[in-house]
Protein backbone atom coordinates (compact mmCIF):
# COMPACT_ATOMS: atom_id res chain seq x y z
CA UNK A 1 0.00 0.00 0.00
CA UNK A 2 1.85 3.87 -0.96
CA UNK A 3 1.69 6.10 1.60
CA UNK A 4 -0.46 8.01 -0.30
CA UNK A 5 -3.12 5.51 -0.22
CA UNK A 6 -2.66 4.62 3.40
CA UNK A 7 -3.42 8.42 4.39
CA UNK A 8 -6.61 8.37 2.37
CA UNK A 9 -7.62 4.97 4.48
CA UNK A 10 -6.79 6.39 7.26
CA UNK A 11 -8.62 9.64 7.24
CA UNK A 12 -11.98 7.50 6.23
CA UNK A 13 -11.17 5.28 9.62
CA UNK A 14 -10.64 8.58 11.75
CA UNK A 15 -14.37 10.30 9.96
CA UNK A 16 -16.28 7.15 10.21
CA UNK A 17 -15.72 6.68 14.13
CA UNK A 18 -17.13 10.40 14.25
CA UNK A 19 -19.74 9.90 11.82
CA UNK A 20 -21.02 6.88 13.64
CA UNK A 21 -20.57 7.82 16.83
CA UNK A 22 -23.03 11.45 16.08
CA UNK A 23 -25.57 9.92 13.60
CA UNK A 24 -25.78 6.05 14.33
CA UNK A 25 -24.07 3.11 12.49
CA UNK A 26 -27.71 2.29 10.83
CA UNK A 27 -28.24 5.81 9.74
CA UNK A 28 -24.80 6.36 8.11
CA UNK A 29 -24.41 6.72 4.90
CA UNK A 30 -21.06 6.53 2.88
CA UNK A 31 -21.84 9.93 1.81
CA UNK A 32 -21.51 11.06 5.25
CA UNK A 33 -18.46 9.63 5.66
CA UNK A 34 -16.86 10.78 2.42
CA UNK A 35 -17.55 14.40 3.22
CA UNK A 36 -16.44 14.00 6.68
CA UNK A 37 -13.08 12.84 5.07
CA UNK A 38 -13.20 15.58 2.42
CA UNK A 39 -12.91 12.29 -0.49
CA UNK A 40 -15.69 11.58 -2.72
CA UNK A 41 -17.69 8.08 -3.39
CA UNK A 42 -14.72 6.96 -5.36
CA UNK A 43 -11.88 7.16 -2.74
CA UNK A 44 -14.01 5.21 -0.23
CA UNK A 45 -15.12 2.17 -2.67
CA UNK A 46 -11.23 2.22 -3.33
CA UNK A 47 -10.13 1.08 -0.31
CA UNK A 48 -13.70 -0.40 1.27
CA UNK A 49 -16.58 -2.32 -0.26
CA UNK A 50 -19.05 -1.40 2.49
CA UNK A 51 -19.72 0.22 5.49
CA UNK A 52 -19.83 -2.74 7.24
CA UNK A 53 -15.79 -3.76 5.78
CA UNK A 54 -15.00 -0.24 6.97
CA UNK A 55 -16.13 -1.12 10.74
CA UNK A 56 -14.06 -4.35 10.49
CA UNK A 57 -11.11 -2.51 9.76
CA UNK A 58 -11.74 0.20 12.09
CA UNK A 59 -12.00 -2.34 14.61
CA UNK A 60 -9.20 -4.13 13.94
CA UNK A 61 -6.59 -0.85 14.18
CA UNK A 62 -8.08 -0.59 17.11
CA UNK A 63 -7.42 -3.72 18.92
CA UNK A 64 -4.22 -4.15 17.40
CA UNK A 65 -3.45 -0.64 18.96
CA UNK A 66 -5.26 -1.83 22.21
CA UNK A 67 -2.95 -4.62 22.42
CA UNK A 68 0.14 -2.87 21.88
CA UNK A 69 -0.79 -0.36 24.55
CA UNK A 70 -1.65 -3.58 27.21
CA UNK A 71 1.65 -5.26 26.95
CA UNK A 72 3.93 -2.09 27.40
CA UNK A 73 1.78 -1.22 30.29
CA UNK A 74 1.79 -4.82 31.67
CA UNK A 75 5.92 -4.97 31.05
CA UNK A 76 6.10 -1.78 33.70
CA UNK A 77 4.58 -2.91 36.17
CA UNK A 78 5.90 -5.13 39.56
CA UNK A 79 4.26 -8.60 39.48
CA UNK A 80 4.07 -8.48 43.26
CA UNK A 81 1.13 -6.10 42.97
CA UNK A 82 -1.59 -7.34 41.39
CA UNK A 83 -4.00 -4.14 42.01
CA UNK A 84 -0.89 -2.22 40.21
CA UNK A 85 -1.13 -4.57 37.22
CA UNK A 86 -4.87 -4.43 37.15
CA UNK A 87 -4.86 -0.56 37.02
CA UNK A 88 -2.57 -0.38 34.27
CA UNK A 89 -4.61 -2.75 32.57
CA UNK A 90 -7.53 -1.46 32.59
CA UNK A 91 -6.04 2.17 31.64
CA UNK A 92 -4.66 0.37 28.68
CA UNK A 93 -8.07 -0.58 27.46
CA UNK A 94 -10.15 2.35 28.71
CA UNK A 95 -13.97 2.83 28.90
CA UNK A 96 -14.88 4.61 25.40
CA UNK A 97 -18.66 6.59 25.49
CA UNK A 98 -18.10 6.91 21.17
CA UNK A 99 -16.35 3.48 20.86
CA UNK A 100 -18.91 2.23 23.17
CA UNK A 101 -21.81 3.38 21.23
CA UNK A 102 -20.85 2.57 17.55
CA UNK A 103 -19.89 -1.23 18.70
CA UNK A 104 -23.20 -1.23 20.91
CA UNK A 105 -25.03 -0.52 17.27
CA UNK A 106 -22.60 -3.04 14.62
CA UNK A 107 -23.25 -5.67 17.16
CA UNK A 108 -27.17 -5.46 17.17
CA UNK A 109 -26.73 -4.68 13.26
CA UNK A 110 -24.57 -8.26 12.37
CA UNK A 111 -26.87 -10.15 15.05
CA UNK A 112 -29.25 -9.26 12.28
CA UNK A 113 -26.86 -10.74 9.31
CA UNK A 114 -26.02 -14.19 9.97
CA UNK A 115 -22.88 -14.19 7.65
CA UNK A 116 -21.89 -11.24 9.24
CA UNK A 117 -22.34 -12.28 12.86
CA UNK A 118 -20.12 -15.46 11.52
CA UNK A 119 -17.75 -12.74 10.83
CA UNK A 120 -17.66 -10.55 13.98
CA UNK A 121 -17.73 -13.78 16.34
CA UNK A 122 -14.89 -14.90 14.34
CA UNK A 123 -12.74 -11.55 14.84
CA UNK A 124 -13.59 -11.23 18.13
CA UNK A 125 -12.24 -14.76 18.80
CA UNK A 126 -9.18 -14.25 17.00
CA UNK A 127 -8.69 -10.57 18.85
CA UNK A 128 -8.88 -13.19 22.71
CA UNK A 129 -6.85 -15.55 21.62
CA UNK A 130 -4.00 -12.63 20.35
CA UNK A 131 -4.98 -10.89 23.94
CA UNK A 132 -5.04 -13.97 26.32
CA UNK A 133 -1.31 -14.90 26.29
CA UNK A 134 -0.48 -11.60 27.30
CA UNK A 135 -2.83 -12.04 30.88
CA UNK A 136 -1.99 -15.79 31.08
CA UNK A 137 1.95 -13.95 30.85
CA UNK A 138 0.87 -11.74 33.38
CA UNK A 139 -0.64 -14.05 35.80
CA UNK A 140 2.56 -16.41 35.64
CA UNK A 141 4.50 -13.71 36.50
CA UNK A 142 2.56 -13.19 39.73
CA UNK A 143 2.92 -16.94 40.55
CA UNK A 144 -0.20 -17.38 39.01
CA UNK A 145 -1.38 -20.57 37.41
CA UNK A 146 -4.63 -20.24 34.19
CA UNK A 147 -6.47 -23.84 34.50
CA UNK A 148 -9.21 -22.34 31.51
CA UNK A 149 -7.68 -19.99 29.10
CA UNK A 150 -10.69 -19.85 27.37
CA UNK A 151 -12.77 -19.50 30.15
CA UNK A 152 -11.31 -16.97 31.43
CA UNK A 153 -10.90 -14.45 28.23
CA UNK A 154 -14.94 -15.09 28.11
CA UNK A 155 -15.01 -14.25 31.79
CA UNK A 156 -12.86 -10.99 31.19
CA UNK A 157 -15.06 -9.76 28.16
CA UNK A 158 -18.12 -10.35 30.35
CA UNK A 159 -17.26 -8.39 32.78
CA UNK A 160 -15.48 -5.88 30.72
CA UNK A 161 -18.75 -5.68 28.33
CA UNK A 162 -21.41 -5.68 31.48
CA UNK A 163 -19.53 -3.14 33.85
CA UNK A 164 -18.86 -0.63 30.06
CA UNK A 165 -22.49 0.07 30.09
CA UNK A 166 -22.43 0.87 34.47
CA UNK A 167 -18.92 3.17 34.00
CA UNK A 168 -20.23 5.50 31.47
CA UNK A 169 -24.01 5.35 33.27
CA UNK A 170 -21.82 7.26 36.28
CA UNK A 171 -18.95 8.19 34.76
CA UNK A 172 -17.82 10.12 37.85
CA UNK A 173 -18.51 7.11 40.63
CA UNK A 174 -15.66 6.01 42.17
CA UNK A 175 -17.62 3.16 43.76
CA UNK A 176 -18.69 2.25 40.28
CA UNK A 177 -15.00 1.86 38.64
CA UNK A 178 -14.03 0.70 42.52
CA UNK A 179 -16.65 -2.68 41.90
CA UNK A 180 -15.53 -2.89 38.52
CA UNK A 181 -11.76 -3.92 39.23
CA UNK A 182 -12.74 -6.00 42.21
CA UNK A 183 -14.75 -8.07 39.39
CA UNK A 184 -11.98 -8.09 37.43
CA UNK A 185 -9.82 -9.37 40.27
CA UNK A 186 -12.30 -12.06 41.60
CA UNK A 187 -12.39 -13.35 37.98
CA UNK A 188 -8.45 -13.36 37.71
CA UNK A 189 -8.49 -15.39 41.23
CA UNK A 190 -11.57 -17.21 40.22
CA UNK A 191 -9.43 -18.71 37.26
CA UNK A 192 -6.22 -19.62 38.29
CA UNK A 193 -4.59 -21.11 40.73
CA UNK A 194 -1.57 -20.29 42.42
CA UNK A 195 1.54 -22.50 40.97
CA UNK A 196 3.10 -24.15 43.27
CA UNK A 197 6.85 -24.16 41.55
CA UNK A 198 6.89 -20.35 42.74
CA UNK A 199 5.69 -21.19 46.43
CA UNK A 200 8.25 -20.54 48.55
CA UNK A 201 9.72 -23.48 50.08
CA UNK A 202 9.60 -23.71 53.50
CA UNK A 203 11.85 -26.75 54.06
CA UNK A 204 8.74 -29.34 54.89
CA UNK A 205 7.75 -31.93 53.05
CA UNK A 206 4.04 -30.36 51.33
CA UNK A 207 3.05 -34.24 50.97
CA UNK A 208 3.26 -35.63 53.94
CA UNK A 209 0.49 -36.35 55.42
CA UNK A 210 -0.62 -34.58 58.82
CA UNK A 211 -0.44 -36.26 61.85
CA UNK A 212 -3.57 -38.40 63.18
CA UNK A 213 -5.64 -36.39 65.43
CA UNK A 214 -6.90 -39.43 67.13
CA UNK A 215 -5.55 -39.48 70.78
CA UNK A 216 -3.59 -42.87 72.02
CA UNK A 217 -5.46 -46.01 73.42
CA UNK A 218 -5.38 -45.45 77.32
CA UNK A 219 -2.98 -48.79 78.81
CA UNK A 220 -5.05 -51.18 80.61
CA UNK A 221 -4.69 -51.05 83.90
CA UNK A 222 -2.33 -53.87 85.39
Amino acid sequence: MSARRARTRQRLLDAALDVFAEEGFGRSTVEQVCERAGFTRGAFYSNFTSLDELFLAMWEQRSARMLDDLRAALADVSPDVPEAALHAALAAVPVDDPWYRVTAEFTAHALRHPALRRVVAAREQAILETIMPVVVAALTRAGRRVTDEEALGRALVAVHDGTSVQVLMEPDSRSVRGQREQLFLHVLDAYSTPDDDSAPDDGGMPNEPAASPVPAEPEEPQ
